[in-house]
């Protein structure tokens, strides 16, 4: 086996017809059963052992097949997910080298990619030592998932020793990222709705304790901004709704805030949370009661520069652009922050410079996947085999 070899294997055609099979099957987050599906019949028609995992989720059993080397070795895995953020969905249309549709930037047409270069490295004679694992599932995209597939996924020992994500980032390799929370922060008082003049004045006044438990949170997150930053940013607290009454002269017994928090790599989400509930306890007036729903998204995320497998990757990239990426933060919280948090593996994000994510206007390059699949080849190559198994 030689990385040249696994590189040159990569078949266009067949890569292209992939992700157009995956993207003919609509699958917003929650309802991806039939794109499982559909992976998992050609995976089979290609001659692979396809594994289905319900991991929690059984309307769309995640999908899991390996390639095992001829030896024992490090095990590297490509991961996607199936689901689709639930926008109208857009078929797949392919004109003048450039694929768009629902699923062709985020990210369907990605892991075709990955697929592409597990057949490649395949059919170039397979792996020395180590192996592939390629894992694919739903409940990726928030707010109408946050990972739980996955996190089931690696709870029960599916992870590779490293793993590569197709995501939609090609200009730079992530090296560090916040982990995320959703809140929702619910102000309340007894009683019912009140005219102000007819007793609602003397209520306990929710809108004021919002107002208060909002600025209680903007000094919090200029406390936490104040402690550092590195690659991935600052620490952040986040307000970005709040609504309550029903009318100008009536005393609401209601308010909602909503927002988000971050916080920087080696912060644990526990951490983060607990000072986000010690901040509301601390700024609740008399008669409020606050409750706060923090829905965690994904945690921090930190990749060793040091280890073999972005050594490999790197050479990979050279191979095909002239030179590394250069590294820089992960702007978004994916998939690799749980692999990185819940599996304490390596976590590389990597995929096609594609456009339009989370739009109805997704668009990608053919030759860009393509790229992507030779890339995924040849650092499985050279990570699987290592350096001793390599004649190239």
């Amino acid at each position: 086996m030689t990385v040249d070899a696994a590189r040159d294997a990569v078949d266009q055609g067949r890569l292209t017809a992939t992700a157009t099979a995956l993207m003919e099957v609509a699958s917003p987050t929650g309802q991806a059963g039939a794109a499982a599906d559909r992976l998992a019949e050609l995976l089979a028609a290609d001659g692979f052992e396809v594994e289905r995992m319900a991991a929690g989720h059984p309307d769309a059993a995640a999908v899991i097949t390996r390639l095992a080397g001829a030896r024992p070795g490090p095990i590297l895995q490509f991961d996607g997910h199936l689901d689709t953020v639930h926008l109208p969905y857009r078929p797949p249309l392919l004109e003048s080298g450039v694929l768009s549709g629902s699923g062709a930037a985020d990210m369907k047409a990605g892991i075709a990619a990955a697929v592409e270069a597990l057949r490649a490295v395949r059919d170039a004679g397979g792996l020395p030592a180590g192996g592939l694992l390629l894992t694919a599932h739903d409940l990726h995209e928030a707010p109408w998932g946050y990972g739980e597939q996955l996190d089931a996924m690696i709870a029960a020992g599916v992870a590779g020793d490293a793993v590569m994500l197709p995501e939609y980032e090609g200009a730079e390799l992530p090296v560090a990222g916040r982990g995320n929370a959703v809140i929702a922060v619910t102000v309340r008082r007894d009683g019912e709705p009140m005219h102000e003049v007819l007793g609602g004045a003397e209520q306990p006044d929710v809108i004021a304790a919002g107002a208060g438990l909002t600025l209680g949170l903007k000094e919090l997150a200029a406390e936490i901004a104040s402690e550092g930053a590195g690659v991935a940013g600052r620490a952040s607290v986040f307000i970005g709704t709040v609504a309550g009454g029903q009318m100008f002269n009536q005393s609401p017994v209601e308010l909602t805030l909503e927002g988000t928090q971050r916080w920087l790599p080696g912060t644990r989400p526990q951490a983060a949370e607990r000072r986000l509930r010690d901040c509301l306890a601390r700024d609740t007036p008399p008669g409020i009661q606050v409750d706060c729903r923090w829905q965690l998204v994904r945690g921090g995320f930190e990749l060793d520069c040091g280890h073999p497998v972005v050594d490999s990757f790197d050479r990979a990239v050279a191979a095909e652009l002239g030179a590394p990426l250069p590294r820089g933060p992960k702007r978004f919280a994916d998939d690799g922050n749980s692999f990185s948090d819940l599996a304490g593996i390596p976590a590389i994000t990597h995929g096609p410079r594609a456009t339009g994510a989370h739009t109805v206007d997704e668009r990608v390059r053919v030759d860009e996947l393509t790229r992507v699949a030779r890339v995924y080849a040849a650092t499985a190559v050279r990570y699987c085999a290592g350096a001793g198994d390599l004649r190239r």
